[in-house]
C-alpha cells in the first residue's frame, strides 16, 4: 500500500505541518499531478490543499513540467532539481515527474483559501 508524508503549509501564517498519510488517505492522492486541488477533510485535515511537488525515497524531486510518474533525464537550466552556479550553464539532471504514484515519499502542499458562502 502507498503511504506518503504529506507536508501542508499555511500561507497567510507561515507555518507547515506534517502529517503522515496511509492506505485509503494515501489511495485521495494517487494519480492527483501537481497543481490539482484535492480536497483533504477525509485524510482528517481541515479544506482543501493544492498540490506544489514533492519527492521519491532517493530524493529525485518532482517538476511540474515534466510528464507523467516516473524518472527522466530532462536538460535544465534554473528551476526546481537544478541551481546555475554560473549564468547560462545547463546540465542534464535525473528528475521525477508531475504526477504522484507508490514510489513518491513526501508531497507538499498548500492550504487554499476558502471562499466565502453566499447564504
Amino acid at each position: 500500500m502507498a503511504q506518503f508524508k504529506l507536508v501542508v503549509s499555511d500561507p497567510s501564517t507561515g507555518k507547515s505541518e506534517a502529517h503522515e498519510v496511509k492506505d485509503a488517505g494515501a489511495q485521495l492522492l494517487l494519480g492527483h499531478k501537481i497543481g490539482d486541488v484535492v480536497d483533504v477533510s477525509t485524510i482528517g485535515l481541515a479544506g482543501k490543499v493544492e498540490i506544489t511537488g514533492g519527492s521519491d525515497r532517493a530524493g529525485f524531486p518532482m517538476r511540474s513540467d515534466v510528464l507523467g510518474g516516473g524518472k527522466n533525464y530532462v536538460l535544465l537550466t534554473s528551476g526546481v532539481g537544478y541551481k546555475a552556479t554560473e549564468e547560462g550553464a545547463k546540465r542534464r539532471k535525473l528528475v521525477r515527474g508531475n504526477m504522484i504514484n507508490e514510489e513518491i515519499f513526501q508531497v507538499n502542499a498548500k492550504r487554499v483559501a476558502q471562499e466565502p458562502s453566499k447564504d
